[in-house]
């Protein structure tokens, strides 16, 4: 945890190194996802409401979703561009080193331009909240924090598992761009809001609805089932192939060459 630390120091001295660059990153990052937000926005001035969800309950996941995935582009950026470190030979001299590898591609970048998100996806999920009138209880509130932690958890697997393809194609090609920038989009959505065959993919296969669909109509009062409240538990599974994954490829990895 200090080696992290320190890396992110060292990132933030960087970044502001270039103000003015850092500046203008973060206006143009907090814009794009208000592109997004807006989307939505003009859909539902045509719909009163999609499959029973109204604009607010939408916008509550689009906020859960967008907090999860910009809070890995910032922590675990690394992660997210890993096959730069396999192109430039960066990976060869971190194995040399007597530190955890997967903590040293961590503290390898950070992207302090994506707090821009976070902080956007955080007041968009309390203007939600705020026009939703959802009475809280003990058990709903852990519910929120479950569904913004298995955000972080499920995307962090991905993007683990996008770096363990790398070992094998030394780039991610557009496959990774499938299901980070393209879950991302569809999972903005209530997954039950899509066709049998999509639902049961984006819950079994790559857990998004574990993280904003089950959890969800729990929070909403849709349902009283109180599984529905723990289910973003089940995406922690999520992480053991991941990590194996990883560590799999790292053994059978003999460099890229340069």
């Amino acid at each position: 945890m200090k080696l992290y630390i320190e890396s992110l120091k060292m990132h933030l001295k960087s970044t502001l190194e270039y103000k003015v660059s850092f500046i203008l990153g973060f206006i143009s990052q907090f814009l794009v996802v208000f592109t997004y937000y807006f989307i939505i926005i003009a859909l539902f001035t045509k719909f009163n409401n999609i499959k029973g969800f109204t604009l607010y309950e939408v916008l509550l996941t689009f906020s859960i979703i967008q907090f999860g995935y910009s809070m890995n582009e910032f922590f675990a950026r690394g992660v997210d561009t890993f096959e730069t470190l396999i192109i430039d030979g960066s990976l060869d001299r971190l194995l040399l080193r007597p530190k955890n590898i997967l903590l040293q591609v961590l503290c390898s970048k950070a992207d302090f331009v994506k707090i821009s998100r976070i902080f956007q996806s955080l007041v968009i999920m309390i203007i939600s909240l705020l026009h939703l009138n959802i009475n809280f209880t003990f058990l709903k509130v852990i519910c929120l924090i479950l569904m913004l932690i298995s955000s972080i958890i499920v995307f962090f697997s991905i993007f683990l598992l996008m770096a363990s393809y790398c070992f094998i194609t030394v780039q991610s090609l557009e496959i990774k761009n499938l299901f980070t920038d393209g879950g991302k989009h569809i999972a903005q959505y209530p997954i039950g809001v899509f066709k049998k065959g999509v639902v049961l993919f984006f819950t079994f296969i790559i857990p998004y609805g574990y993280v904003n669909y089950y959890p969800l109509l729990y929070l909403l009062g849709k349902s009283e089932n109180i599984l529905y409240c723990f289910s973003p538990i089940i995406v922690l599974l999520y992480v053991i192939p991941s990590l194996l994954s990883f560590k799999f490829g790292l053994k059978k990895y003999t460099s890229a060459g340069g």
